[in-house]
Formats: structure tokens, C-alpha cells, sequence
């Protein structure tokens, strides 16, 4: 049988590629197609409304946020616009109304995105974290692409998927452990998560995935777009690596049912041990409340996150779960 070939990265073997396929050091697989079969057929899934209005009107940012400033608003499940040192950075941006290859199938946006796209600020950098389609939306991509021409970053083999669908973009790919020195002492540093990737049946881990460290003049921001806890290892390295922390943006949404899940997303629970092993001073929580992906109802992420935050000792406030169109203005501790 002939070997499986790459469509988006060839490069050296690595301690997380074997010349194919990405992987997680020391980590799980995702689950396999009867794997997928048995919790789609489990009956667990909670209805979720059709639609939900934000209790925050849509955000109409400010163009730029300088000095010792750093202001997040939520777009909608991963995608945040942060506005630091002069700099306009979006995380996974999807205005999609739905997150899949189609428009007529797949889950479909419940809430309005937290900016209307023309009130958007100038946007600077576009980080895309994986190419799963809930985080790597090309129709999104090429109309930033149209309007405010970015610098994209994102892990090895993405920049391909990318290219094909917007040929003149520029785009940086990079490594776990790889950085980028942007402008003005802003920094990227690439490193791991727990996760895997596939934009098809036939691409399963053909592209990295990874977390980013945002190194500014005010403040460190680690950003985790998909992450299974993995006993807490990638939290632990970064804070050694890279804290302290200003803020950490970190998933808690899209876990049940846990079998299936864990190795890939974490729960409210395993989220606030990862803000405490990487030691940040604040956390904004994402992942949640936009896309119906699993099985939970759509308001159990954030009350298992205050039930998590009070069975660990952490302050409410230090945790902030964000609805589209809330902004929040991290203090300087």
C-alpha cells in the first residue's frame, strides 16, 4: 500500500511529526470513526436554543489601546479581538454563520458575533490556531484579507490551507518553540497544546496545532485556542518558559461527554488548574456559547466554571467567562 502523503507540510521528523502526522508527546489520540458513532448515537445531547441575544450590545472598539493597556472583547467562542501596545491582534476569527466546510450543514452560530465586522478596528495580526473549522474560517480570512490585509500566524502546515483559498496573503508558519519578533518588542512564541487537526476524512493531524505566547511591552498573554489538559504538562512548561502572566485566554467548553473529550478539551474544572499551574494573574474563558459542538447544554460550561472556581480558592473575578460584546479591561496587578 502506497504511503499516505501530506497535502500541507513536509519537513523533518520531529519529537511530535513522523514525517506524516503531527502528535502529542506522551498524549491520546482522538477518538475514531465507531468512536464518533457511539457518542453521536448516545441520546445525551442537550437542546440548545436557536438563538440567543447577548446581554452586551455589539462593541464598538476604539482603533488602538497603547501604554500599559491591554482590553479583550469577545467576538464569539474562540475568536477575541485583543488590543495591546498600539497592536489590533484577532484569535481565530469566524463570522461564519456556521463552522463547517458548508453553509447549509454543520453547527450554526446561536449569537450574533460580539463586533460587527465594519466596526472592526485596522487588524494588525490574525492568529489561527488550528485548521479545525470552528477556528480556521477562510470566508472570514479572505474578506480580512480584503479589508485590512493582516499578518496571519499560525502553526506549520496551515499556511498552505490558507494560501490555496488566499494565494497574496501573508502569512508567517511556525513551529512549536519557534518566535517571531513583530514590531515594537511585540513577540510570538509558538508552543504546545493537546490537540489534533482535520479539515477532512483524510487529513487527520496533517497540520499542527498549537498555543501562543504574546510577549508586549505590557505584559505577557498566553492564548489557547483547543486544548485537552494532559495532566497540566503544556501549562507547566509555559510558566516556567514564559510566565508570569498577565492573561491567559483559555478554553472551557466543548467537553462532554468526557470519554470522548478529555483528551482534547478541557473541562471548566481542568481550566482552572491550567490558570493556576501557569500562574496568570487574570484569565478570560472562550470556547463556549457560540457553536453547539458536544453535548452539554449551552449554559453548563459557565456554572461548572464558578463551581470550579470556588472548589479551588480562585477569586470569581480573576476567571472571566465572555459574552459576545463584553470587553474586558485587564488590571495591571
Amino acid at each position: 500500500m502506497p504511503k499516505l502523503k501530506n497535502p500541507y507540510y513536509h519537513g523533518p521528523v520531529s519529537d511530535h511529526f513522523d514525517g506524516t502526522r503531527f502528535f502529542n508527546p506522551q498524549g491520546v489520540e482522538p477518538g475514531g470513526f465507531r468512536d464518533l458513532l457511539k457518542w453521536q448515537f448516545n441520546g445525551q445531547r442537550a437542546r440548545w436554543p436557536k438563538r440567543v441575544t447577548s446581554p452586551h450590545a455589539p462593541a464598538k472598539p476604539v482603533n488602538r489601546v497603547d501604554g500599559q493597556d491591554l482590553r479583550v472583547t469577545m467576538i464569539g467562542h474562540a475568536g477575541l479581538l485583543i488590543q495591546v501596545a498600539g497592536l489590533n491582534i484577532l484569535t481565530d476569527p469566524v463570522w461564519s454563520e456556521r463552522a463547517s466546510p458548508v453553509s447549509f450543514a454543520g453547527p450554526k452560530r446561536v449569537v450574533a458575533p460580539g463586533i460587527a465586522f465594519d466596526d472592526l478596528p485596522p487588524i494588525d495580526i490574525v492568529i489561527v490556531t488550528h485548521n479545525h473549522y470552528d477556528h480556521l474560517d477562510l470566508a472570514t480570512l479572505a474578506r480580512l484579507f480584503e479589508e485590512h490585509g493582516p499578518h496571519i500566524v499560525t502553526p506549520l502546515g496551515n499556511d498552505t490551507i490558507i494560501h490555496r483559498a488566499i494565494p497574496d496573503a501573508k502569512i508567517s508558519d511556525m513551529d512549536w518553540g519557534d518566535r517571531l519578533d513583530y514590531w515594537d518588542d511585540l513577540t510570538l512564541h509558538a508552543e504546545p497544546c493537546h490537540h489534533w487537526s482535520a479539515r477532512g476524512t483524510r487529513d487527520r493531524r496533517m497540520a499542527l496545532w498549537a498555543a501562543f505566547v504574546i510577549s508586549t511591552p505590557a505584559g505577557k498573554i498566553y492564548h489557547v485556542g483547543d486544548t485537552g489538559f494532559h495532566g497540566g504538562i503544556n501549562y507547566r512548561a509555559a510558566a516556567v518558559k514564559h510566565g508570569p502572566f498577565r492573561l491567559a485566554n483559555l478554553p472551557f467548553g466543548a467537553y462532554e461527554p468526557r470519554w470522548f473529550m478529555q483528551g482534547q478539551h478541557q473541562n471548566p474544572d481542568e481550566a482552572v488548574q491550567g490558570l493556576k499551574l501557569c500562574g496568570a494573574a487574570y484569565a478570560i474563558g472562550h470556547h463556549f456559547g457560540t457553536f453547539q459542538l458536544t453535548d452539554e447544554a449551552i449554559d453548563t460550561p459557565v456554572e461548572h466554571l464558578r463551581a470550579a472556581l470556588d472548589r479551588h480558592g480562585v477569586e470569581q473575578h480573576r476567571f472571566r467567562p465572555l459574552l459576545s460584546g463584553e470587553v474586558f479591561d485587564v488590571p495591571l496587578d
